[in-house]
């Protein structure tokens, strides 16, 4: 069973407890008032980040993409709230290498331990000089993935223990910062950085 499908059949019930949406504002909400023209939201899931951005920072345009068809629908639905004007594009497609270039921000809420290391070194190409970034990971001492999902958790990116292993998860850009944060017992840690 591949990822996609997985998330497909998460993707109706995916934002009903209201976490995916805590965990993006926050996120968004780390970057103060960088202001930004174009933001790319990588594995967007139902549009967290996506709508987060448009509320906080107000950019000229956002992409958001992700694998899943059924997550990009559902984010769709949700558009219609909280996206009225459509300055959202949605795009079904891998988030590695992400189509897309020259982007003032990317963002990727709760999805980077999915994605790998190889997303890391896909922003640093997508960006812009200066670009920024903002991503979250969970914390080791609360993640505990089960069933089919268990077996999509990227191999290859060690889940952090503490702020400084999170950090070291952003090798090659500069200013990183993270902080810890916890929302309905879950704790994970909120990462932003700048392309040299």
């Amino acid at each position: 069973m591949g990822p996609a499908f997985l998330f497909d059949e998460q993707a109706p019930a995916y934002d009903a407890n209201g976490f995916h949406d805590r965990v993006a504002t926050a996120l968004v909400d780390g970057l103060g008032n960088t202001p930004v023209q174009t933001v790319l939201d990588v594995a967007t899931g139902t549009g967290a980040a996506a709508f987060a951005a448009l509320r906080l920072l107000d950019p000229e345009s956002v992409t958001a993409l992700d694998i899943s068809g059924g997550m990009i629908t559902r984010a769709q639905e949700r558009a219609a709230e909280f996206d009225p004007e459509g300055r959202i594009s949605w795009l079904v497609a891998p988030a590695v290498p992400a189509p897309a270039s020259d982007v003032d921000l990317v963002l990727c809420a709760s999805s980077l331990h999915f994605l790998g290391l190889a997303a890391i070194e896909d922003w640093l190409r997508v960006l812009k000089p200066g670009g920024r970034v903002a991503f979250t990971l969970p914390f080791a001492g609360t993640f505990n993935p089960s069933g089919p999902i268990a077996g999509h958790v990227a191999a290859d990116l060690p889940i952090p223990s503490d702020v400084d292993e999170a950090a070291a998860v952003a090798a090659g850009f500069a200013d990183v910062r993270v902080r810890r944060w916890e929302t309905d017992g879950r704790v994970v840690f909120l990462v932003h950085g700048r392309k040299p």
